[in-house]
């Protein structure tokens, strides 16, 4: 699962995922992209498993690229624990995904086969997408 090495504040304040992402709307290494087209936090195993998707429908045929990266640690407190008493340690790792932002890109398959396997990949997710081409963006 992708979680970072190293962090300097591990329980930090919950980011918004409200209104647009101002970079990484385009497909940019790739053919083709899955573009969001909702915003929300993705976890690494849902990452994780949208990246199996993809590998095994194009039979790790082409490259792949993933392009969030879970930064933020999301915090829970144990069950049957009282209120107060601070903040929980940190039970998850999630990327903060906005409207149109880019998440995975692919090439080196045949077209049918990339927007297949976008479009499967799509349903591991928690937003709503879609499949777009190189220089269609936004």
């Amino acid at each position: 699962m992708l979680q970072p090495k190293r962090v300097k504040y591990r329980r930090p304040h919950g980011l918004s995922y409200e209104g647009l992402s101002k970079a990484g709307n385009e497909v940019s290494f790739g053919e083709y992209g899955l573009q969001a087209t909702s915003g929300n936090y993705i976890t690494n195993k849902q990452i994780e498993a949208a990246r199996i998707v993809l590998s095994r429908y194009t039979k790790r045929q082409g490259q792949i690229w993933i392009k969030i990266y879970p930064h933020l640690g999301k915090t829970k407190k144990p069950a049957e624990v009282r209120m107060g008493s601070g903040k929980g340690s940190v039970d998850s790792w999630v990327a903060v995904v906005k409207k149109n932002r880019v998440m995975f890109e692919i090439g080196g398959v045949p077209e049918a086969d990339a927007v297949e396997a976008l479009r499967l990949a799509a349903y591991k997710l928690p937003v709503k997408a879609r499949v777009i081409k190189k220089g269609q963006g936004k």
